[in-house]
């Protein structure tokens, strides 16, 4: 098979030795059995993906083409086909689909957008500015999602062997809420864990998880995140693999054991939880396996944490840990780095693609180098097509770029970039996800893609436009000045300042000494973080050097230090305001004022840049 022909190369890691909890060999045989049943299925979608394209489009239409929108189009239920449907449906975002969706929203059952009933929605991750997005879906396509969860691990079990030892991943549920018509709303994630293909899962050795079902299930994010700390402690020696979704995420753990590590110890010291949980079914679950007294393992968690010296913790921790399972791909690129310092510098897995609005696809290199990181998109998710960027910047409507100039998953060239369109079963039609993607290759058949940037400009004072890839590059390349200082930038986010004449860059930066525990002070000069303001003005693109230098109508950028922990502080705040602590990214660009008034309270020093940017006119020849 050619997935196995690719990875091939791979070195598998050494197998841990056999605890009491490894699964029957017969288990063992039977998980090998099915890997390899979901390794074919890989190759033969991604062999034949035109075909699967076409069947996926023809069993959508086929459910969905008497809905009230597709009439709408114009496209006719008896003749639906791939030409007529590239026709008469247009290209939309998300305000287009609106009132169909509200009055979805407001408990209207007639067949809207799908034939099928609309089973819930799932919202929108809600961490920058705006309203939360609500993305109908219909019960068959939870089937869909877990089909793709499925591959994961057959792909990885291809590079990393030992997988049905333990993992410690940190899962979080967020409480739902109810539209008027009676449907949850919920994050899709939260979707998954609360379904019963998840709760009720049967033994799966390749999905052997430290952290309880009832744990995860909490949605009292300390009581969850502290049960799944303390049941991965007292496992420490059966883990294989640490993740959670996103970088961050594991981010936040690390921070929680920092804050958090005595009453964890004191705990697996006096074989009894904490009061601080007072959830029965978490407590119930943890009592399963905090059974007895453990001062030898307390011993250890106090002497590990009370040095102070945070690198490599994961390792020490958890010794037999092989890589982390862990999205660092986009905006999460900046928290390699810190992954790095806390890990001693283990592989990271990017495994999948999804969103809330569908499931795309998965990294079949899951070990590779971050910055190399692609991902096939499985042809059997939902029809894809894709609008080149040059084309969506030319200024053409919309109409006109769903007649002309949208390309099939088949037919993308290697080396460009495209925004995605998505149709899927549960009705959404040409949509406009907003994720812009680089084909940098092909696995048989199957275009395989770089995410690049989310299309939406982050920061903009008048003509000049900065995106959340251009400002990443450029706090990376500021940070680097750092280094021989042993600090590094933990997090960051920025704003646009108008308030004074002419506006300016803030930039928000929490530091890390990374030669210790975040606690530690820091010793860092003023001219070295005035300088990180001009290094990062040089990195930004030619309009802003220009408003910078020539026209003096962008100010010297700022950068605000903040203090330690001012970042847990925003997640914490963006929660109690619904966001989900599963899909939660520290935003890249803050404009609500409550925001930008905790983060202006929390700065311990501010930076401007000390000189104006380099910046040469370009010279046109005629």
């Amino acid at each position: 098979m050619a997935v196995m022909t690719e990875v091939s190369r791979a070195t598998s890691a050494a197998h841990l030795h056999p605890s009491s909890s490894s699964p029957a060999p017969s288990a063992a045989a039977a998980a090998r059995a099915n890997g390899d049943e979901k390794l074919r299925f890989i190759e033969e979608m991604t062999s034949n993906v035109d075909a699967v394209q076409q069947r996926v489009l023809a069993e959508i239409l086929a459910r969905n083409a008497a809905t009230e929108y597709l009439a709408n189009c114009g496209l006719d239920a008896a003749t639906a086909d791939r030409d007529a449907f590239r026709a008469k449906v247009p290209v939309v975002s998300y305000d287009a689909l609106k009132p169909y969706i509200q009055r979805i929203v407001d408990g209207d059952r007639s067949p809207i957008l799908s034939s099928h009933p609309v089973s819930e929605f799932l919202t929108s991750s809600g961490t920058s500015a705006g309203e939360r997005k609500l993305m109908p879906t219909v019960e068959d396509e939870l089937e869909r999602r877990q089909s793709l969860y499925s591959l994961l691990m057959p792909v990885m079990n291809l590079y990393v062997s030992g997988l049905e030892a333990k993992g410690l991943y940190f899962l979080f549920v967020k409480s739902e809420t109810r539209t008027p018509g009676g449907l949850p709303a919920r994050p899709v994630l939260t979707s998954y864990y609360k379904s019963d293909l998840f709760r009720n899962r049967t033994h799966d050795p390749y999905h052997n998880y430290t952290s309880p079902t009832a744990a995860i299930l909490c949605a009292d994010a300390f009581q969850s995140m502290y049960a799944q700390m303390l049941c991965g402690l007292c496992q420490r020696h059966e883990v294989l693999r640490v993740g959670a979704v996103f970088a961050s995420g594991l981010l936040r753990a690390i921070r929680f054991l920092q804050l958090n590590w005595e009453q964890l110890a004191d705990d697996i010291e006096a074989g009894t939880l904490t009061p601080r949980v007072t959830d029965p079914s978490v407590r119930e679950a943890v009592a399963d396996i905090l059974r007895r007294p453990d001062p030898e393992l307390a011993r250890f968690v106090r002497n590990e944490c009370r040095s102070g010296d945070w690198a490599g913790i994961i390792t020490r921790v958890w010794p037999n840990t092989k890589y982390l399972d862990v999205i660092v791909t986009g905006a999460m690129a900046q928290y390699i780095p810190t992954l790095k310092h806390y890990s001693g510098g283990l592989p990271m897995a990017c495994t999948m693609y999804a969103s809330s609005e569908c499931y795309f696809g998965l990294n079949l290199r899951p070990l590779c180098d971050p910055a190399e990181v692609a991902y096939t998109i499985m042809p059997n998710m939902g029809y894809f097509e894709f609008l080149p960027v040059d084309s969506a910047a030319t200024g053409a409507s919309v109409a006109e770029a769903s007649a002309s100039d949208l390309v099939e998953l088949a037919r993308v060239e290697a080396g460009r970039e495209y925004e995605l369109v998505i149709t899927t079963y549960a009705g959404l039609n040409r949509y406009r996800v907003g994720d812009v993607l680089r084909v940098t290759g092909f696995h048989n058949a199957a275009p395989q893609f770089q995410f690049v940037r989310r299309k939406n400009v982050l920061l903009s004072i008048e003509s000049d436009k900065t995106d959340e890839a251009e400002l990443q590059r450029a706090v990376e390349r500021a940070a680097e000045l750092l280094r021989p200082h042993g600090a590094s930038v933990v997090e960051y986010t920025s704003q646009a300042c108008t308030r004074s004449i002419p506006g300016h860059y803030v930039i928000y930066w929490e530091l890390l000494a990374t030669g210790s525990s975040g606690g530690a002070k820091l010793e860092v000069e003023k001219e070295t973080l005035d300088s990180c303001c001009l290094e990062m003005e040089e990195a930004l693109n030619t309009v802003y050097r220009q408003s910078r230098v020539a026209d003096g109508s962008i100010g010297p950028l700022e950068i605000r230090v903040v203090r330690p922990g001012t970042f847990e502080e925003l997640m914490d705040y963006a929660i109690s305001r619904g966001a989900s602590i599963n899909q939660y990214k520290a935003p890249r660009c803050v404009t609500f004022p409550p925001i930008i008034e905790l983060l202006d309270s929390r700065v311990v020093s501010s930076h401007f840049s000390p000189a104006l940017p380099h910046w040469t006119p370009t010279r046109r020849s005629d």
